[in-house]
């Protein structure tokens, strides 16, 4: 186990060792790639089922497809094409046989759930048809970070169609709001929520809602994303549906997806330089059980505990010697809660209960530790690491009226608010000149044909949120 660097004296290097000592992940043979070890690879099982339910309340199915895609197909739809073609993998031989049509090792699947629309969406009755995948896709990627930026990442992408406009517009705007309750409310961390900029959307969507998180080193991380796909991919791949009237009709198409970039965000939002802290509702282990091997394993006192915590995720830690090394391991793997039931616990017949967020000890006796307590326990540990994030982020927006104003608040680490009416071009000197980028805006908001950009004072401007991201 390597050294904790401290947050505060190299942020990169900090997070990079949380993972390596919580043993999150090791790095693959392949540049950009990593190997989820078990501990890692169960904070994402449990994203995976807890969000799984908020998709099933959704009516979404399940599906898998290839990983494998025609470039021929890939070309059809030009933005998309655009949006992706540096970022591409491709297969150009088959053993030694060269292929004539390379294929693209999927970078997202829109072009595969065209193809099962298409085969299987017939007339109004089949629509909406509502279709998820969890898997892994493949982007080039020049700077990588575990789970940050990988060239290859798992994620769930939903897809769906629908045959009223409205309807699939609003169901883009409910996925972005279902990621952002999630996010609040089982990763207790706050978030902006808006719709990106046109150069900032993703490939082929009229419109993109994202939800952006605010790291400690002034950084935000796009946390999930959600787009409106209009009738752009159904034209290319001609998603035609059977109307009531016998006619046939474009589909309206809508695409979504949480990604293990998610778990950057959990690490850098709440961890500390003790090590990892977990929320409590995702946690591989909510509960640790830290007794002496000497403890009877089917004592009162370990009944009575396993009693109080049933329907919770714990696991119980029978130590030969000092406790203390087991404690400070629980700790680097960030669980919420450790039980601590040594000599002078049994002896006086209570609990000493540590918490990961505060670190802080409360002895209390067995009749105090009851279902009530343990619920007001998560609440108060959920509440104040969402708390914190949210802060964090609230006390970091400031607004601007200029260039100059602009480029010291960024240096401060501030999420910026400025009036903008920018175009690509425009954007693409700010980056240059700033390295931040236009993260989302309210797109309920109407624009004041008064206000002028702060970084071109063309009129009709609306506020937008900048920052720098990862």
């Amino acid at each position: 186990m390597s050294k904790i660097v401290k947050q505060e004296e190299n942020f990169s290097k900090w997070y990079t060792s949380i993972i390596e000592n919580a043993n999150l992940v090791d790095y693959g043979l392949v540049k950009g790639t990593i190997m989820f070890k078990p501990y890692g690879f169960a904070i994402w099982k449990r994203i995976q089922e807890e969000f799984n339910k908020i998709l099933v309340s959704l009516n979404t199915a399940e599906v898998c497809f290839p990983m494998l895609i025609p470039y021929s197909e890939f070309m059809k739809e030009k933005e998309h094409v655009e949006g992706f073609n540096p970022e591409l993998f491709k297969v150009s031989h088959l053993g030694e046989k060269k292929l004539e049509d390379e294929l693209v090792i999927r970078p997202t699947s829109e072009i595969s759930f065209c193809n099962y629309f298409k085969k299987n969406i017939k007339s109004y009755n089949d629509l909406p048809c509502i279709l998820n995948q969890w898997g892994s896709v493949f982007r080039v990627e020049k700077n990588t970070r575990p789970f940050l930026r990988t060239s290859e990442f798992l994620w769930q992408e939903q897809h769906a169609v629908f045959a009223d406009k409205k309807e699939a517009f609003d169901f883009s705007i409910t996925m972005v709001n279902e990621y952002k309750k999630f996010v609040n409310d089982y990763l207790s961390i706050a978030v902006l929520m808006g719709e990106k900029t046109e150069n900032e959307r993703f490939a082929g969507a009229d419109n993109t809602f994202t939800i952006e998180a605010l790291m400690p080193d002034g950084q935000v991380l796009q946390s999930a994303t959600s787009h409106y796909l209009g009738t752009n991919f159904a034209k290319s791949y001609d998603l035609k549906y059977q109307t009531k009237n016998n006619n046939y009709d474009l589909m309206f198409q809508t695409s979504a997806g949480l990604s293990t970039r998610i778990i950057g965000a959990i690490i850098m939002s709440h961890s500390d330089n003790n090590g990892l802290v977990l929320p409590f509702k995702i946690a591989p282990i909510q509960f640790a059980i830290v007794t002496s091997n000497e403890v009877n394993k089917d004592s009162d006192e370990l009944k009575a505990i396993y009693k109080n915590l049933f329907g919770y995720k714990y696991q119980t830690y029978f130590v030969e010697k000092s406790l203390g090394l087991q404690l400070q391991e629980n700790e680097i793997k960030g669980i919420p809660f450790q039980l601590i039931l040594g000599k002078k616990e049994i002896e006086n017949n209570t609990i000493t209960i540590y918490r990961r967020d505060t670190r802080e000890k409360q002895n209390i006796s067995f009749k105090e530790f009851n279902q009530n307590f343990i619920e007001n326990l998560i609440k108060e540990y959920s509440s104040n690491l969402f708390n914190k994030t949210e802060k964090r982020l609230n006390s970091s927006i400031e607004f601007v009226n200029n260039i100059d104003e602009f480029k010291k608040a960024l240096d401060n680490k501030k999420i910026i608010s400025a009036y903008w009416s920018g175009n690509a071009e425009d954007e693409k000197k700010l980056k240059e000149l700033t390295t931040a980028t236009p993260r989302c805006f309210d797109w309920n908001q109407k624009i004041d044909k008064t206000k002028k950009c702060f970084f071109t004072n063309k009129p009709n401007a609306k506020l937008v949120y900048f920052a720098r991201a990862y």
